[in-house]
């Protein structure tokens, strides 16, 4: 038992903290960005429900809104993660080995990111052409698609660059492989 008068003794956090890497944009723009969609999926659905409660009838327009703020959503965790190293991996592969080869295995899986995203843009801004020469309209409320496909290509472009960022960064770093 210690004494009242004892300092206490300072406690780890069970999940390490790490600093996020120096970056030209803030990842606050993509964290702010997910508390907001977050805060406004959850409000426009607590509102469905109240509506559907007291009235046995719902909002048409809210499954289409929710589906277009996960959208955003996901992209903008997915950009965060990736610059954060939190995305998925296989860690047996990615955090075994020397410091050189694991630096090769995070410039390998980076790269293949950034090939993703860079097409997943290029065919997405496709998408949002093609839905706004032939007008198409959503089934709910009738507005044009391409308000809310136009953010698809916008969010794989700032993953896309976000990732060269990361790719820069680790081209950059000093290999420090251990003593043979």
């Amino acid at each position: 038992m210690s004494r009242p008068d004892a300092p206490a003794e300072p406690v780890e956090p069970i999940i390490p903290v790490e600093a996020d890497p120096a970056v030209k944009v803030p990842l606050a723009v993509e964290d702010w960005l997910a508390v907001i969609l977050l805060a406004t999926l959850a409000i426009i659905t607590f509102l469905n429900v109240l509506v559907r409660y007291f009235t046995d009838q719902s909002f048409a327009w809210t499954e289409e809104i929710s589906v277009f703020l996960l959208i955003v959503l996901t992209m903008a965790g997915g950009s965060v993660a990736f610059v954060r190293n939190h995305h998925i991996r296989i860690e047996i592969l990615a955090d075994s080995g020397s410091p050189r080869r694991q630096r090769i295995m995070a410039l390998i899986a980076n790269s293949c990111v950034l090939a993703f995203f860079v097409l997943l843009t290029v065919l997405s801004v496709k998408l949002v052409y093609d839905e706004f020469i032939y007008e198409e309209t959503s089934p709910a409320i009738g507005v044009p698609t391409w308000w809310y496909s136009i953010w698809l290509p916008v969010m794989a472009a700032a993953i896309s660059l976000r990732t060269l960022g990361t790719l820069r960064r680790l081209a950059r770093a000093p290999v420090q492989d251990a003593p043979r």
